[in-house]
């Protein structure tokens, strides 16, 4: 008898939050852009379609507004730009279909150095499953894809970026964004194809998305903190990044960073923090954990010379970089430097901390070896061993 009132206690509990959850479940009044003048053959040019689905969304103050991107459709859209605030709390982005840059530079209209811009938005969600196709090709290194800037709240998911003509997507001055499940493409010979760049923004969680790029996989600018990065596949690409930083002497801080459960396969580089000598600022409080590697060049790198010709010139300042923390890093090295901390600023590096580390050599003619340089702090079973740590057992520590 007990057994049963337990029974229909918790069923009576599931089906009181059940309906409860109906009740307080907001609203969604659907924009397609369809219905305002797109076309969708991957020809006309659909942005003021698109601009025009965005502002009855956007205007819509007693529930969510969502514009709907129907899936079996391609949309060009030239260079955009979807302006907050919007009047209810949410925006829904629901992108079925696909979206593609012009085939051509002489079709480019206006702002060239963004092609998709969403700015002053909070509580965007953008999902659906479609893709986005910048058409890159034609001009590498030019036209950033999506940017996000002064979005808080966002929600960024189960998309697909290919081929961008400069970063695929941008985050910049946001707080507390959740970006996963995506994909994102560019071939490898491609220029500054980064696949996320994050600059002055926090709170941010990135997790379970495929990367294959010419350049960094994930990079963390200026400003950056509170970041946290999980079962990210990177390869071919440069890594994930901290920085570049301090270009032109510029201050630059980045802190609070966790990488965790990600695999790098044939990138150039791994784990990686890069500053320019002539900067100052800081890096503090970063791990790399739980990462595997394979045929990954430089696993392991940390450059304060990034890009610097004269590299036995010590500027007087230089960036700081305090407590990088390396735990449980393991696989194949195609470079004879498997872990190179050179750190040559004048600040130098502080309170490394590495603990099992095994990076072996991708070919058997090689075997890797570990470089360093002004570089400090403590390893605990670390293959290859780091010149610069100080050697520690794992019971004394």
């Amino acid at each position: 008898m007990q057994g049963l009132l337990v029974t229909f206690f918790i069923f009576s509990l599931a089906s009181f939050c059940s309906c409860n959850r109906l009740f307080d479940a907001p609203r969604e009044t659907i924009f397609s852009v369809m219905d305002s003048g797109a076309v969708g053959d991957g020809i006309t040019d659909d942005s003021q379609a698109f601009l025009k689905a965005w502002e009855k969304a956007c205007a819509v103050s007693d529930s969510i507004g969502t514009i709907e991107v129907p899936q079996g459709k391609t949309f060009m859209l030239n260079t955009i730009a979807f302006m907050g605030p919007c009047k209810y709390s949410s925006v829904h982005f629901k992108l079925e279909g696909n979206i593609v840059a012009p085939n051509s530079i002489d079709a480019w209209r206006g702002n060239k150095t963004r092609w998709i811009e969403i700015v002053g938005v909070d509580g965007l969600v953008m999902n659906g499953g479609g893709q986005i196709n910048g058409n890159g090709a034609v001009w590498w290194k030019s036209c950033n894809a999506l940017s996000f800037r002064r979005c808080n709240n966002l929600r960024l998911s189960g998309i697909s970026h290919i081929n961008s003509a400069k970063g695929h997507i941008s985050i910049n001055k946001c707080e507390h964004v959740t970006i996963s499940d995506l994909k994102i493409t560019a071939p490898i010979e491609s220029k500054n194809t980064d696949g996320i760049d994050i600059s002055e923004s926090k709170y941010i969680v990135v997790d379970n998305c495929n990367m294959a790029t010419g350049d960094d996989c994930i990079a963390m600018n200026s400003g950056t903190s509170d970041i946290e990065i999980t079962r990210i596949a990177c390869g071919p690409g440069h890594g994930i990044s901290v920085g570049s930083l301090g270009r032109n002497g510029a201050y630059a801080t980045v802190q609070n960073v966790h990488v965790s459960d990600c695999s790098f396969s044939g990138s150039t580089n791994g784990a990686r923090i890069k500053t320019w000598q002539e900067g100052s600022g800081y890096v503090k409080n970063v791990t790399f954990e739980h990462i595997r590697f394979t045929n990954t060049k430089n696993p392991i790198i940390i450059n304060q010379s990034y890009r610097n010709d004269k590299l036995n010139e010590v500027k007087s300042q230089g960036i700081e970089i305090i407590g990088v923390t390396y735990r449980d890093l393991k696989g194949t090295s195609g470079n004879n430097i498997a872990i190179n901390l050179e750190c040559n600023s004048n600040k130098g590096c502080s309170d490394i901390f590495m603990e099992d580390i095994n990076i072996t050599p991708a070919s058997s003619k090689s075997k890797p070896t570990a470089s360093c340089n002004n570089a400090h702090g403590k390893a605990i079973s670390v293959s290859p061993e780091v010149p610069c740590l100080s050697k520690q057992h794992a019971s004394s520590y």
